[in-house]
């Protein structure tokens, strides 16, 4: 019987990192579905697509080929067959993905892709639309987050080769997404009713990761 443990929350949260953690712990596969909405961000920009032109991201949302990796020590995420892990971190498609991953036609297409994912065994699924369009039976849900000081902090960490992400700006920026991403109308990031809500801020890495396991022991 395949388990599904899926990790919403807003970004900055420590989803990756609990997700990961999870999975190499019960043998599980790791899916980002974030990254998958940066891949076609990346694309977009690199198309010279204007990513607020909602028709025109929708006209092309069909092209790239977007292609996961599940192992949870190497996640990887290539676009036409070319691995673009690294390139999707930039504070350039950050700032663009909100735009790009809320036009309905995208999150169709990407949503269909980590349904099939998914499908094939147990998994640990994270994003912001898990546990609420993604696997709405999941077997468990959690919903991450951590306040917007913190989160901000951790952020900048991962954007230590840009001089310009200083945790103010991190903040704003921050603040931004998570607005577009709660108040967009397809798949906006919510809590969903019987998920499991952790707080972060005061919590490491590995109390986060216990307390997932925790509750994905109570499933087996």
């Amino acid at each position: 019987m395949t388990l599904v443990i899926a990790v919403d929350g807003p970004s900055g949260s420590g989803k990756s990192s609990a997700a990961k953690g999870v999975a190499r712990a019960l043998g599980f596969r790791y899916l980002d579905t974030g990254a998958m909405y940066r891949a076609m961000t990346w694309w977009m920009l690199r198309e010279g697509v204007a990513v607020l032109d909602a028709e025109a991201v929708a006209a092309r949302a069909a092209e790239p080929l977007l292609e996961p990796g599940t192992d949870p020590d190497a996640p990887t995420i290539s676009v036409d067959g070319v691995d673009v892990s690294g390139p999707i971190r930039t504070r350039e498609v950050t700032n663009a993905v909100s735009a790009v991953s809320s036009v309905p036609i995208v999150r169709e297409r990407l949503v269909l892709l980590q349904r099939e994912i998914i499908a094939a065994g147990d998994i640990v699924a994270e994003g912001r639309d898990i546990g609420t369009v993604v696997v709405p039976d999941a077997a468990v849900k959690i919903f991450l987050t951590a306040s917007e000081e913190v989160r901000a902090q951790r952020r900048v960490k991962e954007l230590a080769a840009d001089p310009a992400a200083t945790v103010e700006v991190t903040r704003t920026e921050q603040a931004r997404r998570d607005l577009l991403d709660s108040t967009r109308k397809t798949s906006p990031l919510i809590k969903a009713d019987d998920a499991h809500e952790i707080d972060s801020t005061e919590l490491g890495l590995y109390e986060v990761i216990e307390a997932i396991l925790r509750l994905a022991k109570e499933q087996t």
